[in-house]
């Protein structure tokens, strides 16, 4: 890889800036998880139904996902750091309110503006780094952190629960994100520079809900399956309202001259395709924690901290996936043959955990490990190629649209791979519960692990022992299955990263840097600022 870039280089102030915007970034990804091990004492304290406990989880997800297109759109149009200053109030205020909820929809209602301010603070920090860091292979490097801290902070957020349960109450969950955030009031006007489009034209107001009727609907649909197990009417009907709303705001932004994403995110022939293999990959990783979190504390025993802790493990050598492949580009390796070795590394992690069975802690840790090291390797890489190709006056809106892929990969792989491992532990169950298991039983069991668990406890000795044991082994061999899925799932991404990344567009969108000065003059940019950040 060449490095004839003219770009300034980011000095030590523009550095110092980029480990402030991984605040948010740390954040916003472990509230994905902080409540996983919350809920018990919630169900106490709160006494949520059912329903309410649902949203409790989703609303957070869906928030988020409905609103990163808007959010990115926006911040081109006022300023990135200003949008992220106001993320950065409303996640604080948020995050007190959630704290202090005293019923579940005080609860639901904060989870709610959690996602909004994540919203802001997701799309404006990506967008941020692609303004600093003019530098083609400087902006590798703090994609590919970034990338891994991304990743990291969703392991990071089981455990930070786990701890804070140890010692307080459930809503101090939330509180660890105000100091955070005063932190990021406090240094983001000091050591970020402001970018935004000075001629961005007017805000589409109308493809603000076209957005969030495209997006929503799927999302909600692919979590209803994956919650249900199942392809029912409703999350049908959902998912196809969702394509057609999304077909329309699709033809809005190719017919309006104000669009909120523009046409011309797609003149560069990478950018779609890694958009695409992104999402992919977010299919992938999302798809394995399904299972690897549920064997950890349903299969092995293990109680929550001890799993949350176990589950770190894998993150050490995440933290060193996304820079090792960023410097293998550097040092000459082609983009699209990285690309594609970090979604084999992938597929064998997979194939390892096709071999674990119900006592295989280290089977596990290890075949998760591959698999995330893997699939961090693509997301760096992809990231970058995708923010690189595109004029930093539209970084927002690139970054929200890779974010929002992201959202709708995760949902996919959970509903997909999490439907294939249903299906065979539900079949298994049937055919290995002991004689004489009264039916009401038998399809308690059939529902999940846990379920499986808690009617095992009820039954006597024996026959307790004999539910559960053939309950691990089905979730087990389901989760063999997923992952034979999950791999070749994997092995076409190679294939797909291969063919459509290959060399002579890999050269057009690898040195995107030699045209990013002009393109920040044209945009606007205040080059004080810039120069401020570069010295």
């Amino acid at each position: 890889m060449t490095t004839t870039s003219t770009a300034p280089l980011a000095g030590r102030k523009g550095w110092t800036a980029f480990v402030v915007l991984l605040l948010p970034l740390l954040l916003v990804s472990m509230d994905v998880s902080v409540l996983y091990f919350a809920v018990p004492e919630i169900s106490r304290e709160l006494h949520p139904s059912a329903a309410q406990q649902l949203w409790i989880f989703d609303i957070y997800a869906f928030a988020l996902a409905g609103l990163l297109i808007t959010m990115g759109a926006l911040g081109d149009r006022i300023g990135r750091r200003k949008l992220l200053l106001f993320g950065a109030v409303a996640f604080g205020i948020a995050s007190v309110a959630a704290a202090y909820a005293r019923n579940a929809e005080m609860l639901i209602a904060a989870r709610a503006g959690l996602g909004i301010g994540g919203a802001t603070l997701m799309p404006s920090t990506m967008a941020l780094v692609r303004n600093i860091f003019q530098d083609a292979i400087q902006r590798g490097r703090a994609i590919a952190i970034w990338s891994s801290a991304m990743a990291g902070g969703i392991a990071l957020g089981s455990v930070m629960s786990g701890v804070m349960l140890d010692h307080f109450w459930w809503g101090s969950v939330f509180l660890v994100n105000v100091p955070a955030m005063v932190l990021l009031l406090v240094l983001v006007p000091v050591l970020v520079p402001e970018f935004k489009d000075p001629a961005p034209g007017r805000f589409d107001l109308l493809s603000v809900p076209l957005s969030m009727g495209a997006v929503l609907p799927v999302i909600y649909g692919l979590k209803k399956v994956s919650a249900d197990n199942a392809i029912t009417l409703v999350p049908a009907l959902s998912i196809v309202a969702g394509l057609v709303i999304g077909a329309v705001f699709v033809r809005r932004q190719l017919t309006r001259r104000d669009a909120m994403i523009s046409p011309a995110l797609f003149r560069d022939r990478g950018f779609g395709p890694a958009v695409a293999i992104n999402t992919l990959a977010t299919f992938a990783m999302m798809g394995s924690a399904y299972f690897t979190t549920q064997y950890l504390q349903s299969v092995l025993g293990k109680g929550p901290l001890e799993a949350a802790l176990w589950s770190l493990a894998p993150s050490f050598s995440v933290a060193l996936a996304g820079p090792t492949a960023s410097v293998l580009v550097q040092r000459g390796a082609d983009r699209a043959s990285v690309i594609s070795g970090g979604f084999v590394l992938g597929a064998v992690g997979y194939g390892v955990l096709a071999f674990a069975g119900t006592d295989a802690l280290w089977t596990v840790l290890i075949g998760a490990a591959l698999l995330a090291s893997g699939i961090v390797m693509v997301m760096a890489l992809v990231t970058d190629m995708a923010i690189g190709a595109v004029p930093p006056k539209r970084a927002g809106s690139a970054a929200a649209l890779l974010e929002t892929g992201q959202e709708f990969g995760g949902a996919m792989g959970m509903a997909v791979l999490g439907s294939v491992g249903t299906a065979v532990y539900r079949a298994d169950v049937k055919d290995t519960m002991p004689d004489g298991l009264p039916p009401a039983a038998v399809e308690a069991v059939r529902e999940t692990l846990g379920v499986a668990d808690a009617v095992a406890e009820r039954l006597s000795g024996g026959t307790g022992e004999l539910v559960l044991h053939s309950a691990r082994e089905a979730f087990t061999h389901g989760m063999r299955i997923a992952s034979v899925t999950g791999a070749g799932v994997l092995i076409a991404g190679a294939v797909l990263a291969a063919v459509t990344l290959r060399p002579p567009r890999i050269a057009k969108t690898s040195a995107p840097a030699v045209a990013d000065a002009p393109a920040d003059a044209e945009s606007g940019t205040e080059t004080g600022a810039d120069d401020a950040v570069a010295v």
